[in-house]
């Protein structure tokens, strides 16, 4: 049971990565990217191939995997977010978020290979380490860092000021001498630099696995939506309540159960409390 446990927070914590990274994008563009959760498949695939395949050191290897998101992160502001928000405030960017999604995945698909594949040990561990093991700890570790680094920034750096400055309210901030377009594409950079190190820290739980981006996509949608659209605080505990659901569904009901759960989950908060546990009603003034 308490291997569950914490199986439970390790999936959990990486729910909550993906419900971060998506706060982190919306915050400055006000876009919910269909490609969020595959800033952390690149990363475990690269850092895969980079280890597994290269035989290159695991530091070298988790630069190239998070090199890859953070491209990848820019890439998709740039192809996807930017010239579709200058044309047009429709949520066109849900239909080109999503195109370049599939395109990437199946990419990846293509040349990696469609089977799960098994991401190599980055610490000198014993398989029997149980609960101890590093593909457990890593990624919480990971995200609690990342959290806390994202707090710090948000609120005692002036760069972090100026990103909360954009997402309270863009045109005022446009209107201060802000370049909101920097702000966004480096936001964009951020996400990718939270969902490659996380990515690369958890690749020993996920395995390097091309559909992992679209999994990821959707239960870190889900957390957001639990937890809260724009509060980092309800990423976490929605993707931590989210993790220890679906891991205990799966050990007392069987596997096919874990989806159910989650969307059960996603039905119960948006009729029950739309907003999230941390999430508030815009009041638009008039």
């Amino acid at each position: 049971m308490l291997t569950v446990l914490v199986t439970g927070l390790a999936i959990g914590a990486l729910y909550a990565a993906a419900a971060l990274a998506y706060n982190v994008m919306y915050s400055t563009s006000q876009v919910l990217s269909i490609t969020t959760g595959h800033l952390f498949m690149l990363s475990s695939v690269a850092g895969a191939w980079l280890i597994g395949d290269l035989g290159l050191p695991w530091p070298v290897g988790l630069v190239g995997a998070v090199a890859a998101s953070v491209v990848f992160g820019l890439v998709t502001e740039a192809v996807a977010i930017r010239r579709i928000l200058a044309r047009s405030d429709e949520h066109l960017w849900l239909l080109s978020t999503l195109a370049l999604a599939t395109i990437v995945q199946q990419s990846v698909g293509l040349w990696w290979g469609t089977e799960p594949r098994a991401f190599p040990r980055l610490i000198p561990q014993e398989f029997t380490a149980g609960i101890w093991d590093q593909k457990y700890w890593l990624p919480i570790a990971c995200v609690a860092l990342l959290a806390l680094g994202l707090d710090v920034f948000y609120r005692r750096t002036l760069f972090g000021k100026v990103f909360l400055a954009v997402a309270e309210d863009a045109y005022a901030a446009r209107a201060r001498g802000i370049s909101t377009e920097r702000v966004r594409a480096f936001s964009y950079g951020l996400a990718g630099l939270l969902g490659g190190l996380v990515g690369f820290a958890a690749g020993q739980l996920t395995f390097a696995f091309f559909a992992l981006g679209l999994t990821l996509t959707l239960y870190g949608f889900i957390a957001l939506a639990a937890g809260g659209l724009g509060s980092n605080a309800g990423a976490i505990v929605g993707g931590l309540t989210l993790g220890l659901l679906s891991t205990f569904a799966t050990y007392f009901f069987g596997g096919e159960y874990q989806q159910t759960i989650a969307v059960g989950l996603l039905m119960i908060f948006l009729l029950i409390k739309p907003a999230g546990l941390f999430g508030n009603k815009q009041v638009r003034q008039v």
